[in-house]
């Protein structure tokens, strides 16, 4: 396996949240704090990333390539990296562009990411024309592959570490491209993750069984669909409702489409869980400043 590249700060904080435990009816909750490690504001993309990054300097690429949605995380971390270890950074977004920059769309170009916008046309295809005549290497969707899953096992075992009984807690996380999930799994086991979906890929239980072939079969994984609601892009009103309970309990600010939902699954009693819950806190912050209708 390939030496990940260092690109943040490790480990990350484990915080006890009693307030949001009792409206949760729950005997022990912690937030695993993957918002703070470091680079390009924070957010589990980067423990992929440093998987990643590493596979294109082996291969000698100078450039990245990746994409995503206006208000992706991935893309604005894949930015920050290539900032950090000197690379071009390409980042194809789905649609056109908008009228205004907000949120992490406005942090790429400060990273100097090269925004390439595909309309209505399929982003990989961009992406593979994007590609051609440069010396670059391709992060795939959400920076997700078997090998990025590789940062979330590094993750569980930071949780092995830093929890007293592990083996009697659940971990909540979003659920999007499906690496942190996998990692997660392949680490701590499919019994004790929880995946809320948010609607960022057809089949979840499909894309997250993919990247553990051999390791779990796809009915084993337990898996929410309770959140993606009218899709991954909109802004669901349990979600909103979520990032108010939870500033307002712990002072902690979650993002719309991903922490936002998962924590609304757990507030809404949507799937069955112990009395000891980590929710790992992805990031995603600047996201809340690409949705005005907040």
């Amino acid at each position: 396996m390939i030496t990940p590249v260092s690109l943040g700060s490790w480990p990350t904080p484990l915080e006890a949240a009693p307030r949001l435990a009792a409206r949760l009816g729950l005997a022990e909750f912690w937030f695993k704090r993957d918002d703070l490690n470091g680079l390009g504001g924070g957010g589990n993309k980067i423990r992929k990333l440093q998987y990643t990054c590493a596979e294109a300097i082996a291969v000698g690429a100078t450039t990245v390539i990746t994409s995503g949605a206006p208000q992706s995380n991935h893309a604005r971390l894949t930015a920050a990296a290539a900032a950090r270890l000197g690379l071009s950074c390409v980042l194809v977004l789905a649609g056109p562009p908008p009228e205004t920059q907000r949120g992490n769309l406005l942090l790429d170009g400060l990273a100097g990411a090269e925004i390439v916008w595909a309309g209505n046309g399929p982003l990989a295809e961009v992406v593979a024309v994007e590609a051609q005549g440069r010396s670059a290497y391709v992060i795939p969707f959400g920076g997700t592959s078997s090998a990025s899953a590789q940062g979330y096992v590094d993750c569980g075992r930071e949780l092995r570490a830093q929890v007293p009984d592990i083996d009697g807690t659940e971990v909540v996380v979003a659920l999007g491209s499906g690496g942190t999930m996998a990692g997660l799994v392949r680490e701590l086991g499919a019994d004790r993750v929880i995946g809320v979906d948010v609607g960022a890929v057809p089949d979840p239980r499909a894309t997250v069984a993919g990247l553990l072939v051999g390791e779990v079969e796809p009915e084993e994984l337990r898996i929410d669909g309770s959140q993606v609601g009218a899709g991954y892009r909109t802004l669901t009103d349990a979600s909103r409702a979520a990032l108010e309970t939870t500033a307002r309990t712990e002072g902690v600010f979650l993002d719309p489409t991903y922490t936002g939902r998962a924590m609304a699954a757990l507030l809404a009693g949507s799937f069955p869980h112990g009395d000891k819950v980590v929710f790992l806190h992805s990031g995603g912050l600047p996201g809340l400043f690409g949705h005005p209708e907040l």
